[in-house]
């Protein structure tokens, strides 16, 4: 192994004169810095450099204890500055040291010695050099306690800060509840804080900014809906139907403590905008309305006539009537338009329909030209009612007088009576009901029934509907004279609304007049046809009785509002039996326009008689007579 020897790089004696001289010449420039710096400290020994200031107080060669001093009595803002907060017109003046201010000399004065002295030796005479030159002003040393300015600003707030309020609008019942909304004021204590320490670091008498933040509450104002809402329910809402005719509805009155129920108090935006809106329930209004709306409703009403068989036009009995129905929607927009207008009297809206038949009708326009329908079969007789039943029978049968049936419809007895009460004139009568004979209301609207089903029968009009009674009535088959005909058996039309109707239909090509005349001395009912004559004739045949069950032994019950020894007939006796009745209809041409078969069975009927308490032997007073 062979090693090679590298060797080293020789200096030559000029490059090592140099680095020697500089070396020397730097530790010259220390050397002199050094005696500059230290003698410019030694001359200056416990006083301060020259051309140092603080706050524009010239500190030059002034001991710390006589810089304490001037600086002391010159710098007097903390205690004598003004710092002004503003509110509108209320104004708060506090000084600095009030605000947590305090000028801390020993420490500002120590920072003013200590420029140029604890430095290194470069930094030292760099300091000496500025404040010689005259441009070092420092800033003197402030404490401000946070807390104190806090606490000053804290009571402002409490003196100028208000809670948000939500204006409030509601109904208490019929009462109006409002509560005034109000903006919130909040005093932003850190952001003032800000502007605070910039305005006390200034040195400067001043105005600091409040930051006040508001906070405003959804709806600010409600006054004038509550006092459309106090005058809404200041008085009761009337109704009333526009030119009210007799008969017609009285106003509905809806009394306030109703009214509130039927409106809204609710807040609704409107172009970015909150407010409270006032206006009347939709739903629980159509309800109110749903329930008068029957009593203002009414069919268009034909005009009524009879037929002058002299001059052979007809000659008005009742003016024609307008039908009207209650508009709910339209009814809802006016009393909620005329409330929030003040008004408490408000129309009911009303959609109208013309009659077919007004008062101007001719008998030529109607096609009403002569009697198709009179005779024998057309009256029926009721010797022997009471004057409860005369009076049903009057009544019923006057609802018909002058009546149009338009060509080609069907006709329901139903619709033109309507309610069988008391109040509408009718009184209470033997029916027929379960089984029984029994007073109800309206006995006797079947001799109503029986008459107008036989004109139809034998005028040749389609019967859509017939019911026959549960047992014969010996009413529905007297004779003109004083007897019965069985041949009127299975001719009865019986009617208990709305379960049992009488319908028939006007096949004709022209209208249907009905003339109904009571005869009282006579004890009949007279019914009528008009319309023109198509020449269609009727052929019918009745069968006869078959099947005749006899009827049962008399039932005898005690009533206790009866005297003593006294017996009274309530229900009468019949016998049963199975009746047919074929009727065939043609036209003028002797062709068939239909066939029909009416079938009827009666029930075999028990006589029934009351006797009063005491009574031995009701079947000795009916043997003798004397039950009535």
């Amino acid at each position: 192994m062979s090693f090679v020897s590298v060797p080293r790089p020789q200096r030559s004696p000029a490059s090592l004169q140099i680095l020697v001289a500089l070396i020397g010449g730097l530790l010259l420039f220390l050397l002199a810095i050094g005696l500059i710096t230290g003698g410019y400290q030694l001359l200056y020994a416990g006083r301060v450099f020259p051309g140092i200031t603080m706050a524009g107080v010239d500190l030059t060669n002034m001991t710390p204890e006589q810089a304490t001093a001037d600086l002391s009595q010159r710098l007097t803002y903390p205690t004598s500055g003004q710092v002004v907060f503003r509110d509108g017109d209320r104004v708060w003046v506090a000084t600095p040291a009030e605000l947590g201010m305090v000028f801390d000399a020993g420490t500002s004065i120590q920072s003013a010695y200590n420029v140029g002295r604890q430095g290194g030796l470069f930094t030292d005479l760099a300091g000496q050099l500025n404040a010689w030159q005259g441009v070092l002003d420092l800033k003197p040393v402030i404490v401000f306690d946070e807390r104190v300015a806090h606490g000053y600003l804290q009571n402002i707030a409490a003196q100028i800060g208000q809670p948000m309020i939500e204006t409030d609008l509601h109904l208490n019942g019929a009462e109006v509840v409002y509560t005034q909304g109000q903006t919130g004021r909040l005093i932003n204590v850190d952001a003032t804080l800000a502007n605070l320490l910039t305005q006390l670091l200034a040195f400067r008498d001043g105005e600091v900014q409040l930051v006040v933040e508001e906070l405003s509450p959804v709806v600010l104002d409600a006054l004038a809906q509550a006092e459309t809402l106090r005058q809404i329910l200041s008085a009761p809402l009337m109704l009333y139907v526009p030119d009210a005719q007799p008969g017609d509805p009285g106003q509905q009155t809806i009394e306030p403590s109703l009214l509130a129920g039927m409106l809204t108090v609710r807040r609704v935006q409107t172009d970015a905008v909150w407010q409270y809106q006032v206006s009347t329930d939709a739903q629980v209004l159509e309800q109110f309305l749903g329930q008068i709306a029957p009593l203002v409703n009414r069919s268009p009403q034909n005009a009524r006539f009879y037929f002058d068989d002299k001059t052979r036009e007809l000659v008005l009995v009742q003016s024609a009537l307008v039908g009207r129905t209650l508009d709910i929607a339209a009814t809802i927009y006016a009393i909620q338009t005329g409330l929030l207008a003040g008004e408490h009297n408000i129309a009911l809206a009303l959609n109208t329909a013309l009659p077919e038949v007004g008062n101007d009708a001719t008998a030529q326009s109607l096609g009403i030209t002569e009697l198709v329908s009179d005779g024998y079969y057309n009256t029926t007789y009721f010797r022997g009612s009471d004057a409860a039943r005369l009076q049903n029978i009057e009544t019923s049968a006057q609802q018909f007088y002058g009546l149009l049936i338009p060509p080609n419809t069907t006709f329901s007895m139903a619709d033109v009576l309507g309610d069988i009460s008391l109040d509408n004139g009718y009184a209470e009568a033997l029916i027929i009901y379960n089984g029984r004979t029994i007073t109800g209301v309206g006995g006797g609207v079947c001799q109503v029934s029986t008459t107008l089903f036989r004109t139809a029968f034998f005028a040749g009009y389609p019967i859509v509907e017939r019911h026959a009674h549960a047992f014969r009535v010996f009413y529905y088959e007297q004779r003109p004279g004083m007897g019965t005909d069985n041949a009127l058996a299975g001719l009865d039309a019986t009617v208990y609304f709305p379960l049992v109707d009488l319908k028939f239909t006007n096949d004709r090509p022209t209208w249907l007049l009905m003339e109904t005349y009571f005869h009282r001395d006579e004890m009949s009912l007279e019914w009528k046809f008009y319309s023109t004559n198509d020449g269609r004739t009727v052929q019918w045949q009745n069968l006869g009785l078959r099947n005749i069950v006899p009827a049962p032994e008399p039932l005898f019950e005690e009533n206790a509002d009866l005297p003593a020894g006294t017996c009274k007939k309530v229900d009468y006796a019949a016998e049963g039996a199975d009746i047919t009745v074929t009727r065939a209809v043609q036209s003028a041409s002797g062709q068939t326009m239909f066939n029909d078969t009416f079938q009827t069975s009666y029930e075999p009927w028990q006589a029934v008689y009351q006797y009063g308490p005491g009574t031995g032997n009701p079947q000795a007073l009916l043997d003798q007579g004397l039950c009535h």
